[in-house]
């Protein structure tokens, strides 16, 4: 049986106004599946995810999710590398996860019975049921990252954008982020993370895209992951790769 993409992406480029800033972009991913955005600071990981989201000008090629373009409503989940909720804003994990639950609520309406139930849900697959009602700025910096995925999975998304969601956790963080992209791959989501982190994309994605203003290389995490596809994608910085970690020097670690 055809499974159909979450996720085609066909020769597309990608440009900030007159400037481009990514080009020819060509891969796919299916419900269940996770890619990994690989490249140094600059290479056009976030270009990629805000291409997706309908946020910067593709003056190329094609994107379909679901088959689908513009993407139908609630079907893309987004976690921004950084947000701008003010931490200091009286305002519960609880709530700022009912947020995700916005548009299909509507800014008026009070959340429903079905609503409460997603949030709930959301909090627990995160691992943060026990906290529900803490304010949010009380929580750690590792707890509100997965609130913030809380978020985005309380809109029931069939397609996770995720932007550098490791940077600055804790291995408890880390390791419950882990388990919570393990599964919602299991319940069908599809996910793009981008990363410098290669334990987690071989933790969690089976394939990976190597990017530097343009694609490198995509495909099997295991065939992409080479010596010489890393030292193309990292250009003139020096490479040090083993089966752990690649090692690029002025790019903070992994």
């Amino acid at each position: 049986m055809n499974v159909a993409a979450a996720l085609r992406v066909a020769a597309a480029s990608f440009a900030y106004g007159a400037e481009p800033a990514l080009t020819g972009i060509d891969f796919t991913v299916f419900p269940g599946q996770a890619v990994a955005l690989i490249g140094p600071n600059g290479s056009g990981k976030s270009t990629l995810l805000k291409g997706i989201l309908g946020l910067n000008t593709r003056t190329t090629g094609t994107i379909e999710v679901l088959g689908a373009w513009p993407a139908p409503a609630g079907y893309i989940g987004y976690v921004p590398q950084t947000d701008q909720l003010d931490p200091n804003f009286p305002i519960s994990l609880e709530q700022v996860v009912m947020m995700g639950r916005y548009r299909s609520l509507g800014w008026w309406r009070m959340p429903a019975q079905a609503d409460r139930l997603a949030v709930a849900e959301a909090l627990e697959t995160v691992g943060l049921s026990s906290r529900a009602k803490t304010r949010f700025g009380e929580l750690s910096g590792g707890q509100q990252q997965r609130g913030l995925l809380a978020r985005a999975v309380a809109s029931a998304p069939r397609l996770l954008l995720l932007d550098e969601p490791f940077n600055g956790l804790d291995q408890v963080n880390r390791d419950a982020l882990i388990e919570t992209v393990k599964r919602l791959k299991q319940e069908g989501v599809a996910v793009l993370v981008s990363t410098h982190d290669l334990d987690l994309a071989r933790a969690v994605c089976e394939s990976v895209l190597l990017l530097n203003g343009a694609q490198v290389a995509f495909g099997p995490r295991d065939e992409v992951l080479t010596l010489a596809n890393v030292q193309q994608a990292f250009g003139s910085v020096g490479v040090e790769m083993d089966t752990h970690t690649i090692v690029v020097p002025g790019h903070g670690g992994h």
